[in-house]
């Protein structure tokens, strides 16, 4: 017990001597020297356009629509796939395909589009009116 005891403290000993000790010369001395550090370590975690973009296309965004018919729409934005997943209050899903244009949204399948720009979307599902949302969430 005592050999495992000593090992143990060796160990701890060896792990503790391993840290850096601090170094004062390579600390900020005046406020300026700390604004700049600052100002640094933000631009170092900054992403690009290109890397911003590039995570929006990989991963889905869920939005919320609230139309004013009185639907209430969750939409996944699945921008990989190039396909949204669509689902009312009722429980009832569809998944539509984007279809490109230059300027907003539009996803469509057979009898069910979704097309808008910014915050605001048209749904027309199959046999129903068209009606106007907003992006809620």
């Amino acid at each position: 017990m005592t050999r495992t005891a000593a090992l143990a403290a060796l160990a701890l000993a060896t792990l503790l001597s391993a840290c850096g000790e601090p170094q004062p010369a390579k600390a900020p001395t005046s406020g300026e020297s700390v604004r700049q550090r600052a100002v640094d370590a933000q631009t170092a975690r900054k992403l690009t356009g290109a890397e911003r973009q590039q995570r929006s296309q990989d991963r889905i965004i869920r939005t919320v629509y609230l139309c004013n018919n009185g639907e209430r729409l969750s939409v996944d934005f699945d921008n990989a796939r190039s396909m949204a997943t669509i689902r009312n209050a009722s429980g009832e899903a569809f998944d539509l395909f984007q279809e490109v244009v230059p300027i907003g949204l539009w996803y469509r399948s057979s009898g069910y589009e979704l097309r808008g720009e910014g915050i605001q979307a048209r749904w027309s599902a199959d046999g129903r009116e068209p009606t106007d949302c907003r992006a809620i969430d």
